[in-house]
């Protein structure tokens, strides 16, 4: 496999072969290259399984088919391939950086991030992606001689995100966009926050939409709406494609010393970059601030904020494994990573346990006082 690698891909790939290694010396596999081991380990662990039960952008549980932060990663992964195998780039890699881009995320999706950062504010702060570095260097200990999940060093620099990394990283980064952007759409659509008269404002939803009634002239909803989602998608593959494979000759990049070189190469064209800029400031105007979700996230994050405050009250609700990082981590710290992990429906069930009065209302967020 490595050496078809060598003859099939571009000469500024990460060939696994030439991988920098791990940070814990393991002998090599006999018939895995070292990113499909990473990519195994990543999706046999316990945080990529509570993934399932993660908010994407409405609350998990409230609707059969809207996104998880599971499901939002297998997308991610899916697109992430495609890219990297029409531009002769390690798929490998590539898919394994984005099935670990959201290991560290917290309960309740971006708004839970926020306000972990906020109850971390004195104490380093909390961001999801220097958190899912934690995950995989320290809290997932599956291995007794070594903490974490012993990674590559391609993987690891993937979701460090403070440096230009390789091609494989830019493409799972730039893919979570094209992922969010479209999907948040598409759940917004379900989830009746959004409408057809609000989105023809929107550029990228117009063109598809234009694309798909010319060629559907009877297509009705739902149908509709989803054939111009799939078009948003293949819209900006399609552009991420041409654009990035224009960038790689110009500058003349022949091997991976010279990507991190230069600039990023994985991008937009400059037309789809400005109305996508347009869309997120429309997603952020139209669906995450609007009432049904920010109201119902509201009240979930504080119920993270009571749980978050309980811990450091009481540690012993942490349980011993967390506990003994209390001394080298610090208690915040601990606290947080040991909330960061929970899924949306433990943490509620935590919040009920240490409020025996809520054991009587409902468990959904919205019906909280």
């Amino acid at each position: 496999m490595e050496a078809d690698e060598g003859r099939l891909l571009a000469p500024f790939a990460q060939k696994s072969g030439q991988s920098q290694g791990r940070q814990f010396p393991e002998p090599r596999h006999a018939y895995r290259t070292e990113f499909q081991r990473d990519r195994a380990r990543i999706i046999h662990s316990r945080a990529f399984r509570r993934l399932e039960y993660k908010t994407q952008v409405f609350l998990n549980g409230t609707g059969d088919h809207l996104r998880t932060r599971l499901t939002h990663t297998i997308e991610v992964a899916s697109i992430s391939r495609t890219i990297a195998r029409a531009l002769r780039l390690n798929e490998d890699l590539a898919e394994a950086i984005a099935l670990a881009h959201d290991l560290g995320h917290s309960p309740f999706g971006h708004s839970g991030e926020e306000m972990l950062a906020e109850c971390m504010r004195e104490h380093g702060g909390f961001e999801h992606n220097r958190q899912s570095l934690r995950v995989v260097e320290l809290l997932e200990n599956p291995y007794p001689k070594f903490p974490g999940l012993n990674l590559t060093l391609e993987v690891r620099e993937g979701l460090d995100k403070t440096q230009v990394s390789s091609l494989e990283a830019q493409i799972a980064d730039l893919a979570d966009e094209i992922t969010y952007y479209s999907h948040d759409l598409d759940d917004a659509i379900d989830f009746d926050v959004l409408n057809f008269a609000q989105l023809e404002e929107v550029d990228v939803w117009k063109v598809a939409a234009d694309s798909v009634r010319a060629r559907y002239p009877d297509l009705r909803e739902p149908d509709l709406h989803k054939l111009i989602i799939r078009d948003v998608i293949d819209r900006q593959v399609r552009d991420v494609i041409v654009t990035s494979a224009e960038q790689i000759t110009s500058v003349k990049v022949q091997s991976r010393d010279d990507v991190r070189n230069q600039s990023v190469l994985i991008r937009y064209g400059d037309d789809l970059a400005e109305a996508n800029r347009a869309l997120r400031k429309f997603l952020y105007q139209n669906v995450y601030y609007h009432p049904r979700v920010a109201e119902v996230n509201k009240r979930a994050c504080e119920m993270l904020r009571k749980v978050f405050e309980s811990y450091l009250l009481d540690p012993n609700r942490l349980g011993d494994a967390a506990a003994r990082r209390i001394e080298s981590e610090g208690l915040h710290r601990t606290v947080c990573d040991y909330i960061a992990g929970m899924t949306d429906r433990y943490l509620m069930e935590e919040y009920e346990r240490i409020r025996p009065s809520s054991r009587a209302q409902s468990r959904d967020p919205a019906a909280l006082p």
